[in-house]
């Protein structure tokens, strides 16, 4: 292409400033010249070597004698012929069927007479033309044509837009690497305004023969056309990048494969020019897979927005890949996509009671909502959060529940979660930034529908990057989540139909808003016959599975089972428990390995053999000691037996309290010992022997921090009996608030509590009569062998758990003011 633009209007000269054509046009002249009317039989003037596009100033030298005629006679006149390319370059006096059938209307600008004798002709191309009939041979040509409509250019074609930049940038890089071109041209290119007159101003001035322009000259589709400048211009820079690539490194030759690299490389660029470049691809196949998203016109808006600014970018700038992550997230979203739920209900029931043994509020919840979903077709899904010590099954509820649906399972641990973002996301515009766990676990499971469990929501943090606990005021709240914000979609999301389960250890760390939002169902901790069931039904068949050994291969009785719960586990659920039983089971593995000889049946030796020593269980002790009573507290492990001891010494009325008690506890105690004092006629008792001797209470394994209200009934019983010397009735456990006013309030916990009782041995419980609702919601198997005393005021707790007996070796306690022993 080193000769772009020789033969155009730069290389004119004899023009004056008062020149009456203008060598490029606007878009505006442009347009007005597509609306002018031209005659329906012209004069055709044949080229030899060109091709006239519209819009394009060229000068003609003419030297036929036909030719020379047409000029005269229509510089006269309107000065508007028909210019025509001939098929064949060597005839010298073409006919009509020697001419192309498409040319194009020119105005004569000027006739000049060139210092040599001959004529030269400056012609502007208007419009494209198609010859019909020849009217006229002599004295010359003329003919019937019907002048074609140019098509009119989408300016919303972002890819058409994108072509005609590539074509001014290329001609521009010709034009500054071929030494031929005078460096004006830059300003000519720059300079225009019309991308139909780009086209034609480098069709006609490019370096291609006469047959190749001919064929732009006739083609009407605007995207063909500049494909096919595409092509040239980018074979031309191919040629002229080459040239010059020698001649600057001197190379003299370029060995086989440097060659074909070059090649190789240069052929990439020329595909990416011809529209195969990879943002164009990019942005194709996210318009692809948009075509099939079920979302609303609201998220469709946004995605095109979001598409036309990534189109806009520079692909090799950091943003773009931002921007195409985030289009991809829009596109991977689950929008209105549901999965459908199984609404059998005895389908639904066969599956919770084959995964989970007990648990019957859960697996009746969960079958109330199917049979809602049934009956309505279409319901919020509710917040449940399932509370209770560990162990006990509630995350794997949550699978469970979601096969009982036929939902998608996807599961958030939230321990020790600390920063806002990654419930609601970061903002795109920080480095590194990602949709919230939500957002990403939705995306995982590709339905908006699924079982979502938020593990440990009670262990959440907090941190100067925010509370999570309070992001989730909104995931959780029925009447907000139907609008979810992730910061990073920047758009509201549908939680609605998403099913949350949220399981916790300790309410007391979960803040009230956030606990208002959730329905809490309690799951407590297992007897130990449902502890045996488990064992047997689940967890001795998951381990021999894991394992890889044969059913026959071991076998545990049910004494024996129960000898390894008591004996090596101390949990309300059954986690330590699943961890022994795998134990026993690889032991079993070693042996089969190591060819031993054993018997498939397991006994209390191999116990030993294999787990060593079992843990003696805090049982109940005796009632020989006066002042020391068994209470019950519940812990995030689920229940225990705690022993409230006291003892009294000679002093000054002084209380000591020992055992890493908390503040409620302490106060429990010195209200305990207020109210003997002051209804110590109830003991029969001296007042004054309070202020003569000092008390101290402790609680054993010091090591464990204890605290809250349910142990005053416990203290009260201790200091009443310390105080008088009389026995506490045998077996007895107690749990219950005191108040200064000699009322026994209720306490939490009482299931786990009454299951530690009897771990424990304990034959009758002292409870507040508030409290008989908890126990009656208790399978009866619960309470076999426990007798339950409710109780509304202290004094009753004092008649029932104190015998007449006195302990044996009672202490004497000395009257202060009488001077006299007085034995109690």
């Amino acid at each position: 292409m080193s000769n772009l633009f020789d033969h155009g209007f730069f290389g004119l000269s004899g023009y004056d400033a008062d020149a009456e054509f203008i060598p490029l046009i606007t878009a505006e002249e442009e347009e007005h010249m597509n609306k002018q009317e031209y005659p329906e039989e012209l004069p055709i003037l044949p080229l030899r070597n060109n091709v006239l596009f519209p819009g394009v100033v060229i000068p003609i030298t003419v030297g036929r004698d036909k030719s020379i005629k047409l000029i005269q006679e229509a510089n006269k006149g309107s000065k508007i012929i028909g210019v025509v390319s001939q098929k064949n370059q060597e005839v010298e006096a073409p006919q009509f069927e020697d001419l192309h059938q498409i040319g194009t209307v020119a105005q004569i600008i000027r006739l000049l007479k060139m210092p040599d004798g001959s004529s030269t002709v400056i012609i502007q191309g208007k419009r494209r033309f198609e010859m019909l009939q020849e009217t006229q041979s002599d004295p010359y040509m003329k003919a019937k044509v019907r002048v074609l409509t140019e098509q009119a250019i989408d300016q919303s074609n972002q890819e058409l837009e994108v072509m005609f930049n590539t074509i001014k940038d290329l001609a521009l890089q010709i034009i500054r690497e071929s030494p031929n071109i005078p460096s004006e041209a830059q300003f000519a290119i720059g300079n225009i305004d019309s991308p139909s007159f780009l086209v034609n101003f480098i069709s006609s001035n490019m370096n291609a023969d006469v047959a190749k322009k001919q064929d732009m000259l006739e083609e009407m589709d605007m995207k063909k056309r500049v494909m096919m400048v595409l092509e040239h211009l980018t074979a031309e820079i191919q040629v002229l990048e080459m040239r010059n690539e020698i001649q600057n490194k001197v190379r003299k030759d370029l060995d086989k494969q440097q060659r074909e690299y070059f090649l190789h490389q240069q052929m990439r660029t020329i595909q990416d020019e011809l529209g195969d470049n990879p943002q164009i691809q990019d942005a194709r196949e996210l318009e692809k897979r948009a075509e099939n998203k079920k979302w609303d016109a609201r998220v469709a808006k946004l995605f095109g927005k979001e598409l036309e600014k990534l189109q806009r970018m520079n692909p090799q700038g950091a943003e773009y890949t931002v921007q195409l992550n985030y289009l991809d997230l829009l596109l991977d979203l689950p929008w209105n996509v549901y999965s459908k739920d199984k609404l059998d209900l005895n389908i639904a029931k066969r599956v919770l009671e084959r995964d989970h043994f007990g648990l019957e509020k859960v697996k009746e919840r969960i079958l109330e909502y199917l049979a809602v979903l049934k009956l309505k077709g279409n319901m919020k899904a509710p917040i449940l959060c399932f509370y209770g010590p560990p162990g006990v099954g509630k995350t794997s509820l949550g699978k469970s529940i979601a096969e009982a649906l036929g939902r998608k399972y996807v599961r958030m641990s939230l321990g020790g979660l600390h920063d806002e973002a990654e419930i609601r996301g970061h903002r795109k515009t920080y480095i590194g930034a990602m949709p919230g766990r939500i957002m990403q676990n939705l995306k995982k499971t590709e339905t908006a529908n699924p079982v979502f469990v938020l593990d440990e929501i009670d262990k959440l943090g907090r941190s100067n990057h925010g509370d999570p606990s309070s992001a989730l005021l909104e995931v959780l709240d029925p009447e907000q989540n139907g609008n979810f914000y992730d910061n990073y979609v920047e758009t509201e999301f549908d939680l609605s139909k998403v099913l949350f389960i949220a399981t916790a250890n300790n309410l007391q760390n979960i803040q009230g808003p956030l606990l208002d939002r959730m329905e809490i169902i309690e799951v407590n901790g297992y007897t130990l016959e449902e502890k045996i069931e488990i064992a047997k039904r689940h967890l001795l068949p998951k381990q021999i599975t894991a394992h890889g050994i044969q059913k026959t291969d071991i076998s545990i009785d049910k004494k024996l089972w129960q000898q390894i719960i008591e004996s090596y586990t101390f949990e309300s659920g059954v986690r330590g428990l699943d961890k022994i039983v795998a134990k026993l089971v690889r032991n079993r593995a070693r042996q089969i390995a190591m060819n031993e000889s054993f018997t498939p049946k397991l006994t209390g030796t191999d116990l030993f053999t294999f787990l060593g020593a079992g843990r003696v269980r805090t049982k109940y002790d005796n009632n020989d000691v006066a002042g020391v009573v068994t209470g019950l507290a519940w812990t995030s492990a689920g229940g225990d037996i705690l022993f409230i001891e006291s003892l009294i010494s000679e002093g000054n009325g002084k209380l000591s309290l020992t055992g890493n008690l908390g503040d409620v506890m302490k106060e429990s105690a010195v209200i305990a010992l207020e109210f003997l004092k002051s209804h110590h006629e109830l003991l029969d008792l001296d007042p004054k022997v309070f202020g003569a001797y000092n008390v101290h209470i402790h609680v054993p394994e010091g090591a464990t921090p204890k605290d809250g209200p349910s142990a005053g009934v416990t203290m009260l019983t201790a200091l009443a009996s310390l105080f008088t010397q009389r026995k506490v009735k045998k077996n007895l456990a107690m749990t219950g608030e005191i108040t200064l006013r000699g009322d026994v309030l209720p306490v939490g916990g009482i299931k786990e509590k009454i299951l530690a009782a009897k771990r424990a041995g304990i034959k009758e419980i002292i409870l507040c009569s508030k409290n008989k609702q908890d126990v009656d919601e208790i399978a009866a198997d619960y309470l076999k062998g426990l007798t339950i005393h409710y109780v509304e005021k202290m004094a009753d707790v004092l008649k029932l758990a104190l015998l007449a007996q006195k302990v044996s070796s009672p202490k004497q306690i000395v009257a202060p003011e009488k001077n006299n022993v007085k034995t109690v």
